[in-house]
């Protein structure tokens, strides 16, 4: 959510902000808004006042037995009585217009974001391995298969296209990313391990920005819960309507979870394999922190996923997102994309995004720094340190012996029992 004050002081650089992700303008409309409904409360204020003036004259005309001015006054706050209830209402249709607009529209860039409105315009920031390329390389669903420890068809008959169903060694590998993944996260970089809901009401999903403008891409119960598309809206939504010391920031929390989203608008796309599924496991990291250290705690949260890709000895690179490219909460994004030798190139396994004050804003999560009475609201970041699956796909492309079988990266055979090796035995 935007600060209405800081469109009020600087509309041009608001539009303009808007103007680097494509958009059109809307300051002159959020603002005509703003000031009706401000012109509004204004007119409730003096009507307030005037019925109380009215209010405490009424007792001492009454006592004076001065019936005229008692009759006077008492029509007078008869009048306001009924005006007020119309002014309420024209305050409150205005405010309801002003945040519907609020709600959608996206944050804005930061100054250092890259230009552009598409993933074409996106920046390299780095490169790390060496990746190989060979025409002979096969891709994940194509081994997996042919494992016989991967199975769509199965998945399919019991839940429809975009799901798949993993067993034996490969189920196990899946399993040893995500404990390897907490390990590191935890052990080396301080998050704390949550275990949060997978199922939200739509307070938290509008308070990590979900919704209104996203909801296509959820899946919703027949109650009033939602499925987490990912844990950022859980482990970020454990700080809405709270007020943190400032000794308790940086806050560093992490997940392990299902995640779960329905790939509205990816008809077409990535339909055979893992890549593009409607449930999915992912380690999340959130952190809370200060407005000050938000970019430092960015640098830091994208090199705690690079970390898990160098462990797995996995070739990627690291992407600036452009402002069209980036997602709606944030104001700077890095994606890092993992080499797949079967696909030929690098493909998405995690996003860090920085989202400034745009998500506390929603949910009202703040601080107090120290020695002030009042408060500010926190900055949250959220990134995946890494979505499991596509790790998954990436080990297994990236692993492939010449006979089929997959060879484990050294980091997981602890968790692997000893085995270094995966074939169609194991299965």
């Amino acid at each position: 959510m935007h600060d209405i004050k800081f469109i009020r002081d600087n509309p041009d650089a608001f539009d303009a902000g808007l103007a680097r992700r494509g958009l059109d303008p809307r300051a002159e409309e959020i603002l005509a808004l703003d000031k009706t409904a401000r012109m509004f409360t204004v007119s409730l204020e003096e009507m307030q006042a005037r019925r109380n003036s009215a209010s405490k004259n009424i007792g001492r005309a009454k006592a004076q037995g001065d019936n005229e001015e008692f009759d006077r006054l008492r029509r007078d706050v008869e009048t306001i009585k009924s005006q007020m209830p119309i002014a309420e209402q024209e305050r409150d249709k205005h405010l309801a217009a002003l945040t519907s607009i609020l709600e959608t529209v996206p944050n804005l860039p930061a100054a250092e974001t890259p230009e552009g409105l598409s993933e074409d315009d996106n920046v390299e920031i780095r490169r790390w391995g060496h990746p190989e390329t060979d025409d002979n390389a096969k891709e994940h669903y194509v081994l997996g298969e042919a494992l016989g420890q991967m199975d769509f068809e199965t998945a399919a008959k019991m839940s429809g296209s975009r799901f798949v169903l993993l067993k034996g060694a490969l189920a196990r590998l899946e399993r040893a990313l995500g404990n390897f993944m907490v390990d590191v996260q935890t052990g080396e970089f301080g998050y704390k391990e949550v275990s949060p809901p997978v199922l939200v009401r739509d307070t938290a999903l509008y308070g990590t920005g979900q919704l209104p403008k996203f909801e296509q891409d959820l899946f919703r119960t027949t109650g009033d819960h939602y499925l987490i598309p990912t844990a950022e809206v859980s482990l970020t939504s454990m700080v809405a309507n709270a007020i943190l010391s400032e000794d308790e920031l940086p806050l560093r929390l992490t997940a392990w979870t299902q995640c779960f989203r329905s790939e509205a608008g990816s008809a077409g796309r990535d339909t055979r394999g893992m890549i593009r599924v409607h449930q999915f496991q992912k380690v999340e990291l959130v952190s809370i922190t200060t407005p000050e250290t938000s970019n430092a705690e960015h640098e830091r949260m994208t090199d705690c996923a690079e970390v898990i890709l160098k462990k797995l000895e996995l070739p990627f690179r690291t992407l600036a997102l452009s402002c069209g490219d980036m997602g709606f909460q944030a104001n700077k994004t890095y994606d890092l994309e993992v080499w797949l030798p079967g696909q030929g190139k690098y493909r998405e396994i995690s996003s860090c995004s920085n989202c400034d004050a745009f998500q506390a804003r929603r949910m009202k999560a703040r601080y107090r720094p120290h020695g002030d009475k009042a408060t500010r609201f926190v900055h949250t970041l959220n990134g995946s340190g890494l979505a499991v699956g596509r790790t998954l796909v990436g080990v297994i492309e990236n692993y492939q012996q010449s006979d089929g079988s997959i060879a484990i990266p050294p980091v997981l055979q602890p968790y692997m029992g000893g085995l270094d090796r995966i074939a169609p035995e194991d299965a």
